[in-house]
């Protein structure tokens, strides 16, 4: 680990618990920690880490603990913060997995990783060559694929599947989803807007949907 060598406060207790956990640390200049740091806004401190693996998407369709799955699916979603913002939304409603597309996407860079906020550690990822493809293999895999549109027919709050496997496919900023994932979602639904505003940012898009399943899967049975 890189420190800065003027660093105090939660920068040094940081350098404690990582000595006492076995882990080298480096004093070095500011100026070692700019160059080396892919951050817009480096914070005085790097860690060096092996680089997280992915998982397969058949994984990610398993059931856990007799838990049904919640994946939040991004199609060309292009914005490192937006997608660590995501992850850190779903990671906190409950969801069990992201799944992002290998061209036109966003992948875990520092940028996304620091967005994140530590959610990246937790959250299994998986990397398909297509969305629509990916879509395809979770409805025949028994996940409901529910995209998310302003021209959705239902709104969020009247999801019917929340409670099953279910899987939240949100489109990039601007044009929303693209043509062939819209088409194999299964549901297209809506988030309310009762201002003069059309839609929300992705991120925010994401967290309303994941934590409105989280809701009505932890409502009581009626």
């Amino acid at each position: 680990m890189l420190i800065a060598e003027s660093a105090g406060g939660p920068l040094a207790e940081l350098a404690d618990l990582a000595r006492r956990r076995g882990v080298p640390v480096h004093a070095v200049g500011r100026g070692r920690i700019d160059a080396a740091a892919l951050t817009d806004a480096p914070q005085g401190v790097i860690a060096m880490a092996d680089p997280l693996l992915g998982v397969d998407l058949d994984v990610l369709l398993q059931r856990a603990d007799d838990a049904a799955p919640m994946l939040v699916v991004l199609d060309e979603v292009t914005d490192p913060h937006n997608l660590g913002a995501v992850m850190r939304s779903a990671l906190s409603a409950g969801a069990t997995g992201l799944v992002l597309g290998r061209h036109r996407s966003a992948h875990l860079s520092p940028s996304a990783l620091k967005a994140a906020a530590g959610a990246a550690e937790h959250l299994a990822v998986a990397v398909v060559t297509g969305i629509p493809a990916a879509l395809r293999t979770m409805t025949d895999g028994g996940v409901w694929t529910v995209g998310l549109d302003a021209s959705g027919g239902t709104t969020l709050w009247d999801l019917p599947v929340a409670t099953e496997a279910v899987a939240i496919v949100l489109g990039a900023e601007g044009k929303g989803l693209s043509r062939l994932a819209r088409d194999r979602c299964e549901l297209v639904v809506r988030v309310p807007m009762l201002g003069p505003l059309d839609s929300l940012n992705v991120s925010a898009t994401a967290a309303l949907a994941c934590f409105e399943v989280a809701r009505r899967r932890a409502a009581p049975p009626t």
